[in-house]
């Protein structure tokens, strides 16, 4: 057996992660989504949404303190909320920079109209580099963090059997005015603003590889036609409102499916674990 690739399935940690949709009216709803490189060890080759994992350093009480409201948290069954929730919203916005160098910040009361200057341009370099921690950058530049604006959107959780495992928090936003995404070349090779029925239909002609999670929330963004009606949703109480996910039974293509959609009731919720809030 090799013992490079061997190993138990249930050790294997599940790390939180906080993942973003960007999106914005050009002219209709798109989404941006980014290529990662294929050299990457999760993920590797596919197209995502901008995100990662949440650090240590996302907790500092300098970055909570940046946050715009102090009351971020979330629900996934319309009772419960999670404490501690904010450092997610924080690790959207880090991640955000280091993989878009789009900035969900203010500066003061006025928001951030271009980091493409040399100033923001060094400063994610540096950042990407570890030469310079996001809560350093956030104090230099006085900025709180435009947390306000991320709206927390669905929960998913790596299968078991996957080398790397994580419970990712899923968001939503506009895109910032003024910014436009740039790959740091890095983990991302590529960036592009996308319909999101356009997305779905590049996977299903193998055109383009993306997760299961990726396609299950393209589709849910799918059902609006302006980036304001899906703000407006994802903002929106959501209790009550909850959905869990479940794989398709006899399905040509691994695919997840919903309350109300074909073989939903017969599906079996202990292979992909997903809870959805995002709903017209």
């Amino acid at each position: 057996m090799n013992d490079t690739t061997d190993f138990d399935p249930a050790s294997v940690p599940v790390r939180p992660a906080a993942t973003i949709m960007l999106i914005d009216d050009r002219p209709d709803l798109h989404v941006l989504m980014m290529r990662r490189n294929a050299r990457t060890v999760f993920a590797g080759g596919m197209w995502v949404f901008p995100g990662g994992r949440v650090d240590d350093d996302d907790r500092s009480p300098e970055l909570l303190d940046a946050c715009a409201s102090s009351e971020l948290r979330w629900t996934d069954d319309g009772v419960n909320f999670a404490d501690g929730a904010q450092a997610y919203w924080v690790a959207t916005a880090r991640e955000t920079f280091e993989e878009a160098g789009m900035l969900l910040a203010r500066a003061g009361d006025e928001p951030i109209h271009a980091v493409d200057t040399p100033r923001w341009i060094e400063y994610r370099r540096a950042l990407n580099a570890g030469e310079i921690s996001f809560a350093d950058i956030v104090a230099r530049e006085n900025l709180s963090l435009d947390t306000d604006s991320i709206h927390y959107i669905a929960h998913w959780v790596t299968p078991l059997g996957s080398p790397r495992r994580f419970s990712a928090r899923f968001f939503l936003a506009r895109t910032p005015p003024g910014q436009d995404p740039v790959q740091d070349h890095s983990e991302t090779v590529r960036a592009q603003w996308v319909r999101p029925h356009d997305a779905i239909e590049a996977f299903e002609r193998d055109e383009w590889t993306m997760m299961t999670p990726t396609v299950r929330m393209l589709e849910s963004l799918g059902q609006f036609s302006r980036a304001g009606d899906a703000v407006a949703a994802a903002s929106a109480t959501r209790s009550g409102h909850t959905v869990r996910v479940v794989p398709r039974p006899d399905s040509d293509r691994y695919r997840i499916v919903l309350p109300g959609d074909p073989g939903y009731a017969d599906g079996d919720p202990n292979i992909e674990t997903g809870v959805i809030h995002l709903r017209p």
